[in-house]
């Protein structure tokens, strides 16, 4: 005769209370509200006309709505030319991160298999805590004849410790039972890397790419410390002239156009240098959550 318990259930497996879901709700909806309204209000600014911001508050949604200040700042090819410049450093710069991050730390995590693995695995650390600076940064630069030169934005930056550190322990962490299995089939070393190890990877690969891309794309000092080059410029150093110093509105004057204000050309500035990330993300989103590894091991 089974026994019957009134035990209680543990209070994290109770169903929550709708006060409980309702206070979550609530929370959630003012983080959000938070997040969006900055970009909400720039959006709302770039599009505003010289009437909207006439008063001491600015609607956050203007009354006269207008694309003068993209037209202002696009009809140049400044701001063109600029966005041409990151889209080819992050996209070029990203491919090439990725590809030296992985290789080197499929390597590291063969140690095994891989001589001096261990030494340049501390060489690796060392970077995280030690910089060689601005100054001997800028002459080996010079010294490889990269200044003025797009590579100049990429090589210095070409491995991130961190990023190889991630990459590294997550090889580490895919079972050897896989490699092995693929070794006994003949599988070399490179073949077990491009069809194993890749694709079980995708998740951390996508976050680390992302990593790369952003940090490539919002990228100021090193264009500013490298190129000197104004018509190499990229989008934040662009960004800077538009907002910091007004450069757009003298633009507008020699084509004979009407002056939109000048916060309203900030702000679209802002939205155009902010939207291609905008747009990238939730294209790598959906690997954050995804359970690879898990489903391969299934399989």
């Amino acid at each position: 005769m089974a026994v019957q318990t009134n035990a209680a259930a543990p209070f994290w497996r109770e169903r929550p209370s709708v006060l409980s879901q309702s206070l979550k709700l609530a929370i959630l909806v003012v983080v959000v509200v938070v997040m969006v309204f900055p970009f909400w209000y720039v959006l709302s600014v770039s599009l505003s006309s010289e009437r909207d911001l006439q008063g001491a508050n600015i609607s956050l949604f203007p009354l006269h709505p207008t694309l003068l200040a993209y037209q202002t700042i696009l009809q140049g090819g400044v701001v063109f030319n600029a966005l041409l410049v990151s889209v080819g450093v992050t996209v070029i710069g990203t491919f090439a991160c990725m590809v030296m991050t992985t290789t080197l730390a499929y390597g590291l995590s063969r140690t095994n298999d891989v001589p001096g693995s261990r030494f340049v695995l501390f060489l690796v650390l060392g970077t995280l805590l030690f910089n060689a600076g601005i100054i001997p940064n800028y002459l080996l630069v010079r010294f490889l004849g990269m200044l003025n030169t797009y590579p100049a934005l990429i090589v210095p930056g070409l491995i991130s410790a961190f990023n190889l550190i991630v990459v590294r322990q997550f090889f580490m962490n895919i079972p050897a039972d896989l490699t092995d299995a693929a070794m006994m089939d003949g599988a070399n070393p490179f073949q077990i890397f491009w069809r194993i190890m890749l694709p079980l990877s995708k998740a951390v690969l996508a976050v680390v790419a992302l990593f790369y891309g952003v940090a490539l794309w919002s990228d100021y000092f090193q264009p500013l410390l490298y190129i000197s080059n104004t018509a190499m410029w990229p989008i934040p150093l662009v960004l800077r002239l538009y907002v910091l110093q007004g450069q757009a509105l003298s633009g507008a004057q020699q084509v004979g156009q009407p002056l939109p204000p000048a916060t309203t050309v900030q702000m679209a500035v802002v939205v155009i240098a902010t939207v291609p990330i905008l747009v990238v993300y939730p294209f790598l989103q959906r690997y954050f959550t995804q359970g690879v590894l898990a489903g391969a091991i299934k399989g």
